[in-house]
């Protein structure tokens, strides 16, 4: 596919990940691998991030990866209750109230300087927030935070996040 249009972009779907595919995967050009079992929230902004041309992987992998995991190659990574239980809960990640209310705007999408404007505090002191808020959950960036809250912060009425 990526011979023929090269700026296709693509994304891998499955119930699990074999590193080893991952691997061979990424070297074929896959841009994106989403877990069948994510929240419909998450597989949305997962794809709107590989259209943006970042890379997505699920967490697990990711982890796997950074821990010394990746070397074993036959290691298959399942979404299931265990490896659930080993991402970081909102509770254990300590955030403040006004980081809280800070992430459910980034979960909107709201820029710095609508948050800003909303919370009225200055823009530097968002960017403070945000970078603070980006240790904590051990996010990469604003996406990466809003993905991980919307699996985490408590919901009311519908879509709305309740921060």
């Amino acid at each position: 596919m990526k011979e023929r249009f090269p700026q296709a972009r693509i994304v891998a779907l499955a119930d699990q990940f074999d590193l080893s595919v991952v691997r061979l995967g990424h070297a074929a050009g896959v841009n994106g691998f989403c877990l069948t079992a994510s929240a419909p929230e998450v597989l949305i902004k997962s794809l709107e991030l590989v259209m943006l041309g970042e890379t997505v992987l699920p967490s697990a992998i990711f982890r796997s990866l950074t821990s010394g995991a990746a070397s074993d190659q036959d290691q298959s990574l399942h979404v299931n209750s265990v490896a659930e239980a080993k991402l970081p809960a909102l509770a254990a990640c300590r955030l403040s109230m006004r980081e809280r209310e800070i992430l459910g705007c980034l979960t909107k999408g709201e820029p710095n300087k609508v948050i800003a404007r909303k919370l009225e505090i200055t823009e530097a002191t968002i960017k403070v927030h945000v970078k603070a808020i980006l240790r904590k959950i051990g996010a990469t960036n604003r996406t990466q935070a809003a993905m991980w809250a919307s699996q985490r912060l408590p919901r009311t009425e519908g879509s709305t996040l309740n921060v």
